[in-house]
Formats: structure tokens, sequence, C-alpha cells
């Protein structure tokens, strides 16, 4: 007999069928009868077991061969399987006393989530969690190639800094210093020259040392970069349309996952844009005077309550940021000091940092000097531009802090299916 899925029991009711999954539930209802739940990758179901000999420990593997009933009360979809015990089959038997609780009822530690991941990871929370991430990746993915982009995937294992800041991960290449990369930046600009646009979806490294409730140290880069642009304001443009599909995704495939969390998925009207100087003013108004360059941490929360006050929505751009702050290829504005560069943030939380790029060889060349690197280790990234380069720019975008944001998670770790942090290597 073929496996039936959960998903097609309402197609076969009256019918006998053959299920197979894991035990979530076992309870025992006197001598001649038991209510299992069983879970697979298509939901969760209802069985009554007849004439139960023996209990069934949870996240045991069973086969079940038993006949798809109507039942009003069962909260599974009014479906229920009726099944003899001599119909049920042990394929792979757990231990009678699991280490941790993967009921939603469970409360434990995120520590002791991650002592035991393989197990608490059958949660329907997590799972949930990283069911919804693999969804946001796939629309970004979709969204990108409806829009003429080509995926590439470039290397994690780089000879120097790509933006010429902040720690990085050494590493032994037969006897050579390398690094993992910090950004696919370089190869995107790289590979505008040959497609116009191209988009990534792969891992970066940041050896930042943060131990805050945003930071990883290694997390998914949802990357995209795009030619013959008019302005930066096209690279805006791209990421909220993106954006908007995603959510619009989110909303018709996954949103009883989403309101297992008790969120909504967030409307995108039109994102406001501000410039950092008047986001600077609107801070110092309601909250007072600001220090220094660039937003931390509270100053994100700051601006999207403000910005939340003014125009109702989660999603705001900071544009114009100081050029100081921003890596050499940054192209510089017009205003003396700022840059044609962005960061999104959502929630009060930055998930996005963007903008137009330096295009003209010579103009590259300077400011690499400027920001004093030597052009001669540079070569190979220069060649793009030596040999013509039209005006592009591009951004790149954080999965797991749009999961934790939309989701409302306390860390992004959380979102992280294993999370590496200076203090965390499980």
């Amino acid at each position: 007999m073929k496996r039936t899925t959960i998903k097609e029991l309402h197609q076969k009711i009256g019918e006998e069928v053959m299920i197979k999954g894991w035990v979530e539930s076992y309870r025992r209802l006197g001598a001649k009868m038991a209510f299992i739940i069983l879970r697979e990758r298509t939901g969760q179901t209802q069985i009554i077991c007849h004439n139960p000999s023996e209990t069934l420990s949870k996240q045991t593997v069973i086969e079940v061969v038993g006949t798809v009933k109507e039942e009003k009360q069962s909260k599974y979809n009014g479906i229920e399987v009726a099944a003899s015990y001599n119909n049920i089959k042990v394929i792979s038997k757990a231990p009678e006393e699991l280490p941790v609780g993967t009921s939603n009822k469970t409360e434990t530690t995120f520590t002791t989530e991650l002592n035991y991941n393989a197990l608490t990871l059958r949660s329907e929370r997590r799972s949930n969690i990283f069911k919804i991430e693999a969804e946001v990746i796939n629309a970004f993915r979709e969204f990108m190639r409806y829009n003429e982009f080509t995926e590439i995937h470039s290397t994690k294992l780089v000879k120097e800094g790509l933006e010429g800041g902040g720690e990085m991960f050494e590493v032994n290449y037969f006897g050579e210093k390398s690094y993992l990369s910090q950004s696919p930046q370089f190869y995107k600009q790289m590979m505008v020259g040959v497609y116009e646009r191209v988009f990534e979806v792969g891992k970066v490294y940041r050896a930042e040392g943060s131990n805050s409730n945003r930071h990883l140290s290694e997390y998914i880069g949802l990357d995209m970069e795009m030619g013959f642009i008019n302005s930066v304001e096209e690279i805006m443009e791209m990421e909220e349309n993106m954006l908007k599909y995603v959510f619009g995704v989110l909303a018709s495939k996954l949103r009883r996952e989403i309101e297992y969390f008790g969120v909504n998925i967030p409307h995108i009207g039109n994102i406001p844009r501000i410039t950092y100087t008047e986001a600077i003013e609107m801070i110092e108004q309601k909250y007072g005077n600001v220090e220094g360059e660039g937003f931390n941490n509270e100053m994100e929360i700051q601006i999207s309550e403000i910005i939340k006050e003014k125009c109702g929505e989660e999603f705001v751009f900071i544009t114009k940021y100081p050029l100081s702050k921003r890596p050499f290829y940054t192209m510089p504005s017009e205003e003396e000091g700022c840059s044609e560069s962005f960061e999104l943030i959502y929630k009060g939380m930055e998930i996005t940092t963007g903008g137009q790029r330096i295009h003209n060889y010579e103009q590259l060349v300077e400011s690499l000097k400027t920001n004093g690197f030597n052009p001669k280790e540079y070569e190979k990234y220069l060649m793009s531009f030596k040999y013509g380069m039209p005006p592009h720019g591009g951004c790149g975008i954080g999965t797991e802090r749009i999961v934790k944001q939309l989701l409302n998670l306390n860390t992004v770790e959380q979102a992280s299916l294993v999370p590496r942090t200076k203090s965390r290597f499980v």
C-alpha cells in the first residue's frame, strides 16, 4: 500500500490508508482505546487505536494502517484515523523518557534547546521558525528571477577584507593565510559587468565580537546588485517591491505558522525615506542630543517609534549616510560629507545596508587611496571597472534579522538553525 500524507486524508474519508510519522503524544483511555497524535511533514492528525497492548513513547516512528473517518470534535481538520494496534508497526523506537520536552507547553531555556537541537527542532514553535525562514529565502529567489536577476555563488574564502573593516575569521589555506568572506560585494559588482542584475543567497561571516541580541558570526545573506541605475532610489524601490512580494507569499502560504506566534504579517505601503540628518533631528527633538556619527541600536529603536507614530509604517529607509561611515566603493553624494547609501530599519532593527557604488575606474582608485588602501592589492577587483562598468548599486539583507523582527523573537540566534556567536559555538 502506498503511503498517504496527512494533508491528503480529507480526500480518503471511508478508505483504508497507510500513514507514517512520529508519535507526538500517546494517551490511553481505559484498556481498549488510546489516542495518538501523529506528526509528519504535512501536519498532524489524530489516531484512535483500538485494543492497545503497550504504550508508544513520544518521538517513536511508526507506520499505521487504518480507516479515515470524519470526526467534528477532532481539531485536526475534523478527521481521524481508526486503527487496530495490530496494524501499527514500530519503525524506530524512541526512549521512554526524553531529555527535554518538544510540546508547545514545555518551557526550556534557549541553551537547553540548543543542547538538544536535533530533538527540540521537532517542536511546532521551532520548526515553524525555519519553515518561515525557508519561505522568505524561496520568495526572495522567486522575485529576483522574475525581475531578471541571475543567481551567482561567490567564494567564501578570500585573501583580504572586502570592506576594509571589521574583524575577520582567519583560515589556513594550504599553508597560506586566507579569510572567511565578510560579503560577496566584490563578486556581485564583477558580475554586474556580465549579467547587469545578479543576486546571491549565501553564508556571510562577521567576527564582530558583539554579544547583542542582533548579531551572528555566521548568517544567511540575501544580496542583490543591479546595473544601469539612475540613482540609489531604484535600489530602494526594488527592495521595497521585493519585501512586498515576500510578505505576500508568507500571507498566502504560511499564515497558520505565522499566526502561531501571535503576530501580523506587515502590510507595506510606501516605505518612508528620510535622510540621516533628518533622522538625527527627529531623535534629538524627542529624546535629546545625539553624540557621534552613525546609528546605534537604541537610535534604531527610537527612529522606528517616531516613524510608526507619524506614518504608521514599521519600515523606514535612512538615506544619505555620512560618507566617512561607508566603505570605499560607496558613491559620494553631491551633498558635502554624505553618500548615496541607505539602511532599512524594521521595527527598531537594521536589516539592510545598501547604496549606489562608484563605477568610474579612476574615481574608485582614488577612493581606495583616500581610505588608506593600496590599489595594487585590489587589481583583480579593479579590473571590472577598468574595462567598463555601468552605474550600479545593491544591498545586503540579513535573513535571520527579518525573521526575528517578523516573529518578535527575543534574539536573532533563535532564527539561526545552528547559531554562531562570540559566546556560542555548539
